[in-house]
């Protein structure tokens, strides 16, 4: 069970409400309805994800609908034909309708967050990544929230990253990954390690080695068998299957391994 700060998480998810709100506030009526790099969603698609996200996690029930999920080619999982409900549910829905789902969610959800007891915190909760701790699918909230607020950035042509507390959680979220990426999906041999040295906002140096399996360490005896030098939003778009775009990222050291690690890095679902 994974053991992530209370305090620190609480206030990330806040600021990534905040920064959901303020921008999806800030949309001109047009935007609303621009593609995504996302198939099948819009602007608006992506905001109602949060939506729905937030509404389950208050107890309210997923839309009924009388639709074939399953006939959607970008529906692939349970996961998809929750989240797909929600946005089928309200794609007529109006802008100021749409705030107006997004605004109560969030604090209702403020509310919910500030009751939860260490104890609670820390129990055995779902997670989209397996059963773990409470605090860790909050974590995760974050990392796709702030995921979906890059795609909203990307469509309207205002990239950035938010707020800075919320970034540094997502990144947190993100390079727990990437041990899987490296030694499982890539195949890297035993012996061989992998730095990741992100630039921009969020930036952090993480280091993967390979000793029977691979996995996260603080540094490394000497050079990465390759270091990958990208910015942070570069990986967070190619980790999110966003984008196959590699042309910004510097290799240093072993060509081959770089391409594999890159290659197999859209680890989410």
């Amino acid at each position: 069970m994974t053991h992530v700060d209370q305090q620190r998480t609480t206030a990330a998810v806040a600021a990534q409400f905040e920064a959901i709100e303020a921008l999806a506030a800030g949309l001109a009526p047009d935007e609303w309805h621009l593609p995504t790099a996302l198939p099948g969603w819009d602007v608006q698609a992506n905001v109602v994800h949060v939506i729905g996200t937030e509404a389950m996690l208050l107890g309210e029930p997923a839309p009924s609908l009388d639709v074939d999920l399953d006939a959607l080619d970008h529906v692939r999982n349970d996961i998809g034909k929750f989240n797909e409900a929600w946005v089928i549910a309200m794609a007529d829905a109006s802008p100021a309708e749409v705030l107006d789902g997004l605004r109560r969610r969030i604090a209702e959800r403020v509310e919910a967050l500030a009751a939860v007891t260490p104890e609670a915190w820390d129990s055995e909760s779902f997670t989209p990544a397996g059963p773990d701790t409470f605090g860790r699918f909050m974590r995760i909230r974050v990392m796709d929230m702030w995921m979906h607020e890059q795609d909203i950035r990307e469509a309207i042509g205002q990239p950035g990253h938010g707020r800075p507390e919320a970034t540094e959680a997502a990144l947190d979220e993100i390079v727990t990954a990437l041990g899987y990426v490296v030694g499982k999906r890539a195949g890297a041999p035993d012996g061989s390690s992998v730095t990741f040295d992100l630039t921009g906002e969020g930036a952090r140096r993480v280091h993967v080695a390979v000793d029977g399996r691979a996995g996260l360490v603080d540094s490394l005896p000497g050079p990465a068998t390759v270091t990958l030098r990208m910015p942070t939003l570069t990986l967070t778009r190619l980790a999110g299957g966003r984008s196959t775009d590699t042309s910004g990222v510097e290799v240093t050291g072993d060509a081959d391994l770089a391409h594999k690690v890159l290659a197999n890095l859209a680890f989410m679902i």
